[in-house]
C-alpha cells in the first residue's frame, strides 16, 4: 500500500465492520468480509478480481483514476458534460427528488416491459 501513500487521487483504507466502522460499512452495503470497494466515494462498486497485491495494483493502474464528473468536466463527452453542468445547478434536495422519481419509474416500468416482452415471445413476435 505504500505505492499509493500520499496520492492525491487514490485512497486505500480499511474498516472494521464489527466495531468503529460498522456505520460506514452499513452505508456502503458491506455485508460480507473481506469486501473490497472501488470508485467514486458516492458510487462505490464491488471489486470482484484477484486479491493478491499484484492483481489489485494492476487493476488500479488499468481501471482507476479521474472520471467524468463535477471535478473533471474535461473528461466528459459533450452530452454528459451538459448533463453534469445542468445537475450542478440543482441543490441536493432537488437532485434527490429527481433520483427518487427516476428510480420509482424504473422500478415500476421495467417489470411491466419484461412481461410484455414475454407476451410477445409467447405469440411468436420476438
Amino acid at each position: 500500500m505504500s505505492d499509493f501513500k500520499g496520492s492525491p487521487t487514490a485512497l486505500i483504507a480499511d474498516a472494521d465492520c464489527t466495531t468503529d466502522g460498522k456505520s460506514l460499512c452499513e452505508k456502503h452495503g458491506v455485508s460480507g468480509y473481506p469486501t473490497i470497494k472501488y470508485g467514486d466515494v458516492g458510487d462505490l462498486k464491488d471489486y470482484q478480481g484477484g486479491r493478491s497485491y499484484a492483481e489489485l495494483k494492476k487493476f488500479a493502474e488499468e481501471n482507476l483514476g479521474p472520471t467524468c464528473g463535477p471535478d473533471n468536466l474535461d473528461l466528459c463527452d459533450a452530452g454528459t458534460r451538459t448533463k453534469v453542468e445542468d445537475y450542478m445547478k440543482l441543490d441536493v434536495v432537488k437532485l434527490r427528488e429527481k433520483i427518487d422519481g427516476i428510480t420509482t419509474k424504473f422500478e415500476k416500468d421495467i417489470p411491466v416491459m419484461k412481461k410484455v416482452i414475454g407476451y410477445h415471445k409467447s405469440k411468436g413476435k420476438a
